[in-house]
């Protein structure tokens, strides 16, 4: 089990970058798979980016709307799992949540353990 929580969520202008954070701590994370979500008012929660859990050659995909611009990445020594992301726009204004799972997947279903959300809002 994992109890991931988020960081890093803040304001910044259009075309800026930011790097969130979500440390999940136990001995099994190495043993998820991790991925981000985000989240807006009076919408469905939207797949923004999975990890795989190997050790070599992690598997990694992301949602159309991001593809390009967002990087994830994944660090088991820290049980730490990262989201790069750049040339941000208005529209990825949301509560980006980070998630554990058995399975590579891209629907929120499929993982079970969830943290709180961070907020961030990109200015135009």
């Amino acid at each position: 089990q994992v109890q991931p929580a988020e960081s890093g969520g803040e304001l910044v202008q259009a075309g800026g970058s930011l790097r969130l954070s979500c440390v999940a701590p136990g001995p099994l994370f190495h043993m998820y798979a991790m991925a981000w979500f985000r989240q807006v008012p009076g919408k469905e929660r939207e797949f923004v980016a999975v990890i795989g859990w190997s050790d070599g050659g992690r598997l990694t995909d992301y949602g159309d709307a991001v593809k390009g611009r967002f990087t994830i990445s994944r660090d088991n020594a820290k049980n730490t799992v990262y989201l790069q992301m750049n040339s941000l726009k208005p529209e990825d204004t949301a509560v980006y949540y980070c998630a554990a799972g058995p399975l590579f997947a891209t629907v929120p279903k499929k993982f079970n353990y969830w943290g709180q959300g961070t907020q961030v809002t990109v200015s135009s």
